[in-house]
């Protein structure tokens, strides 16, 4: 009976996976009903039943690091060999685009370090995009594992590679990173329906989104909406309409447009309140020398989207705001003397930009010839707003059933999250997200109360406009009183931020960052792993005195003097206020305020000038001292 059935294994059970050392590993899969299977791992064998559905599961004991090795799962006459298999550290990667965004992304900064990247026992497996209202999947519907290569490593998550590659020079042990996090979530979504249903202000959504009716006929209507928005947004493109006049010939006379000098914001310019398409064209003078050779475009970022010709052949083009705008030149395109640069920009719903504070220039040879200054511009077409998609990732429960619940059997040292961005308009209940969603993965993979890593927000601000009430700042100090959860750590990274990038490319600072945390509690190093951590105030007649954690060897001031610091009255007016160090605690004044109350410290979206460290380089936590 057994030779019918075909073995059938989960995908994460596959070629080239890595097993968790040092916990109880569980292998499972599917054969003949009612039959026996045999398990040859390690010199070691194991056998167990297959129910009457042909079930089974295997529990391996303890392990240490090692590999690679082969699995031999026999039944009856079937065989399955898995190759290639290692023994060590097992990492879920969560969260949203800042720890989906991959290696590729951060090519400014670690070219040279990682185009020859070869860690054959640093390896991941991303878990495809599957959300699902109705309840959780058993399994997962695809994916394979990947090894660390110059091939390959592009693709990895930037923070889960720099974390991985640190542990592995550290320790010299496998790391398997499982890659979950998908762009622009939020936390909900990554909560079970028992536990999100305790929200009052998720309930309604969720009765609509378990309607195949609803969320089917929103989805059929905004594709047509925007299919209509870009066919008519094409048909009207004056820059478009006729082949021979196309805007973007290197021959097309713009002598009659418009001058502008960028990079910079359409904000407050006659191009504000565009929307469709407008197009920009410079002149670039390129020496003899480099003439035929190969080249990048480096063209920073733009709001929203952008098609790029180089002397009237398209070269490179990006269909929303965020990523940077990295174009290969091929050989033969670039002549000697003048050659024309056309961007066709594309406004969606933003005011537009060429985003200030970003690299615009063109490369050849490790020559970099600028593009900024003085453009020529004319508007293409003129459209309405673009109204926002709803996407039904974002909503609650559906990736928690779609995407966490179906890795549930699969044993793990812990997990790295990185989010907290989607959940800045509505911050007030992220620590109870939060805790939330901790709560919900340490119950399903039953590891018990495994290291929970994650990233605090960084400092973003686009044109540096800072709100009276900061969203940023809030879900900063919800993740601060995260630390209260047993066995979780934090990474501060408010001074590797870019102000006017949602996706700062120095994710290795943040992935080491992380990996401190990891040797501390995983690998019980006696090491600082944290900036200052705020604890308690003391008042203090006309002072505030604040008492931290994680000073470490004491703190440091970047700089001349504490900055950020404000401090309030019983009115909660906060003002500026000076700061200074005073053994192991900092005091806080203002000689406006003689009855101080509270405390805040870095309080903006963009705290950039924050700048309280401990001796061993690693930035304060954001904080107020306020009972929120």
């Amino acid at each position: 009976m057994a030779s019918n059935y075909e073995i059938k294994l989960p995908y994460l059970i596959s070629d080239g996976m890595v097993l968790q050392r040092e916990k109880r590993v569980k292998i499972w899969g599917e054969a003949a009903p009612d039959s026996f299977i045999t398990l040859t791992f390690c010199n070691q064998q194991f056998t167990a039943a297959t129910d009457e559905h042909g079930k089974w599961e295997i529990l391996f004991p303890k392990m240490q690091h090692g590999g690679p090795y082969d699995m031999v799962i026999e039944c009856g006459m079937q065989k399955k060999i898995i190759h290639d298999v290692l023994i060590g550290e097992v990492w879920v990667l969560g969260g949203q685009s800042n720890m989906q965004l991959p290696v590729a992304r951060t090519l400014d900064l670690f070219e040279e370090e990682v185009k020859n990247t070869d860690y054959p026992e640093i390896r991941k497996f991303s878990v495809p995009e599957v959300f699902d209202f109705h309840g959780p999947h058993e399994e997962l519907s695809g994916g394979s594992w990947i090894c660390a290569n110059p091939q390959s490593i592009y693709e990895f998550s930037a923070v889960g590679f720099f974390f991985a590659k640190k542990l592995y020079d550290q320790y010299k042990i496998p790391i398997g990173l499982i890659h979950t996090a998908i762009g622009g979530t939020h936390a909900e979504a990554w909560i079970s329906e028992n536990s999100i249903r305790r929200f009052n202000r998720f309930r309604e959504m969720l009765t609509l989104c378990k309607e195949d009716s609803y969320v089917n006929g929103i989805k059929e209507a905004e594709e047509k909406r925007n299919q209509k928005w870009y066919e008519d947004l094409n048909a009207n493109d004056a820059g478009m309409l006729e082949e021979k006049d196309g805007w973007y010939r290197e021959d097309y006379d713009a002598s009659d447009w418009k001058e502008i000098d960028l990079p910079r914001s359409f904000r407050g310019t006659e191009l504000e309140k565009s929307k469709g398409s407008v197009w920009f064209r410079k002149e670039i003078m390129i020496p003899e020398r480099y003439a035929g050779a190969a080249g990048k475009l480096v063209l920073g970022t733009i709001v929203d989207g952008d098609e790029t010709y180089l002397n009237g052949v398209p070269v490179g083009n990006t269909g929303y705001l965020y990523p940077p705008r990295r174009y290969e030149i091929p050989e033969g395109l670039i002549k000697p003397g003048k050659n024309v640069l056309t961007v066709r920009v594309i406004m969606t719903k933003n005011i537009g930009a060429f985003v200030t504070d970003m690299p615009y220039f063109i490369k050849v040879n490790g020559e970099k010839i600028p593009i900024s200054g003085t453009w020529k511009y004319r508007v293409g077409t003129s459209m309405e707003a673009l109204a926002p998609m709803t996407f039904f990732q974002y909503k609650p429960v559906g990736l928690y059933n779609g995407m966490i619940y179906p890795l549930r059997n699969y044993a793990i040292q812990g997990v790295l999250w990185y989010q907290g961005e989607s959940n800045s308009g509505q911050p007030e209940d992220y620590y109870e997200l939060f805790r939330t969603v901790i709560s919900d993965w340490r119950s399903i993979f039953s590891c018990g109360e495994f290291p929970f890593l994650y990233v605090q927000l960084t400092n973003y601000c686009p044109w540096r406009m800072e709100p009276e009430n900061s969203g940023w700042a809030r879900i900063r100090e919800e993740q601060r009183r995260a630390l209260s959860i047993a066995n979780t750590g934090m990474a501060v990274i408010h001074d590797v931020g870019e102000y006017n990038d949602l996706h700062p490319q120095d994710k290795k600072t943040v992935g080491e960052r992380l990996a401190l945390w990891a040797r501390k509690l995983v690998h019980g190093e006696d090491l600082v792993c944290s900036g200052p951590i705020y604890d308690h105030m003391e008042v203090e007649e006309d002072k505030i005195r604040l008492h931290f954690t994680h000073t470490g060897s004491g703190f440091r001031i970047k700089g001349k003097e504490l900055k950020t610091f404000t401090i309030c009255g019983e009115d909660g007016k906060y003002q500026n206020a000076k700061a200074y160090i005073d053994g192991d605690t900092v005091i806080v004044f203002c000689e406006e305020i003689k009855n101080p109350v509270n405390v805040r410290y870095g309080w903006s979206d963009n705290p950039e000038e924050a700048n309280l460290y401990n001796r061993e380089g690693l930035p304060a936590s954001t904080f107020t001292t306020e009972a929120l």
